[in-house]
């Protein structure tokens, strides 16, 4: 079994999509760990803010067939895939880090995920997940988060 961390969002009914998303990855993978839920800005286009979390999970799937998993996961819950890669969307999954592999693959499979440089996947991470540490830097997700200028990027907690 590898552990898996994921940041899942929305910006359309995002109450409503990452429930449906948490039920489903409850069902498929057992007992996850749940982030606390933040509202941010949208990140590479103008549009309505995002929620975002994080998810720790145990799992027996490769990062490959985990991917492609999530994306059909994404597709059941009406991600849109003929618009332009940032756009508006139901749900957004994507794996951050799998265990400790620095892997690159197609369906833009990137391990670790570059987001992280992100306070919407750093701060969600770094909540359930303090001491774990990044793959190439070895730092504690703590570390990088005290050390994240968060003024840059400001988040809300969202009740989910």
């Amino acid at each position: 079994m590898a552990r898996a961390y994921l940041s899942l969002g929305s910006n359309i009914e995002p109450q409503r999509y990452l429930r449906a998303a948490l039920d489903e990855l409850r069902a498929r993978f057992g007992a996850i760990v749940v982030s606390p839920a933040y509202r941010s800005k949208s990140v590479g286009f103008d549009g309505p803010d995002f929620v975002n979390l994080a998810v720790g999970l145990d799992t027996d799937l490769s990062p490959e067939a985990l991917n492609d998993w999530l994306h059909a996961l994404e597709d059941r819950h009406g991600r849109r895939r003929d618009v332009p890669r940032y756009a508006d969307r139901t749900l957004d999954v994507d794996i951050v880090l799998y265990d400790d592999l620095v892997r690159q693959g197609a369906g833009h499979l990137e391990i670790p995920r570059k987001e992280l440089k992100h306070a919407f996947v750093l701060r969600p991470i770094a909540d359930i997940a303090p001491e774990l540490r990044h793959p190439v830097s070895g730092e504690r997700m703590a570390a990088l988060w005290a050390a994240f200028p968060a003024e840059h990027e400001l988040l809300t907690p969202e009740p989910l």
